[in-house]
């Protein structure tokens, strides 16, 4: 059913887009990259988020994490992840797949400015063996996401003290 509404989004709104089935499961950044053949960054993971009484969706480059200051500050609450049931429920895609496109729902999308250092990102497509390439801006048009500056890239991440 997932990669189903995925194939569905893209046969309606971008029928150029191909979506790329895997042999190997990709169901997390250091896979999907290495089966892709591709940094890690440059996998476009999907957050699935509670937002006060509201699920978003964010899509960020693969090595980043979420800024909690960052985004409590862009949106005025602090984030929530989904449980996995929650995840499957309002995306209809599984934890792995989650991608914003074919949502279950219709949710707002966010994507974070960590995807436009790549002239190409590779986003789940709606399950645990698909993904697509597609440029950070026309992922964003596609689904109508609104850019945001919420993710902490690595060189910000704090590193480990290494004991003298």
């Amino acid at each position: 059913m997932s990669l189903a509404s995925v194939q569905a989004f893209f046969t309606q709104h971008a029928p150029d887009v191909a979506i790329l089935q895997t042999a190997e499961p990709t169901a997390t950044v250091i896979d999907a990259a290495r089966v892709h053949g591709v940094e890690p960054a440059q996998i476009a993971k999907t957050l699935s988020l509670w937002l006060k009484d509201e699920v978003i969706v964010l899509v960020m480059g693969g090595d980043c994490r979420l800024d909690n200051r960052r985004f409590k500050e862009h949106f005025g609450a602090k984030a929530k992840m989904l449980n996995a049931e929650e995840v499957v429920h309002w995306t209809g895609h599984p934890v792995g797949g989650v991608c914003p496109f074919g949502l279950a729902h219709p949710l707002k999308v966010f994507a974070d400015v960590s995807l436009r250092r790549f002239d190409v990102v590779l986003p789940a497509a709606g399950s645990i063996d698909s993904a697509l390439r597609i440029t950070p801006d026309r992922l964003a048009q596609l689904v109508q996401a609104e850019w945001v500056d919420v993710a902490q890239l690595p060189a910000e991440l704090p590193q480990p003290s290494v004991a003298a």
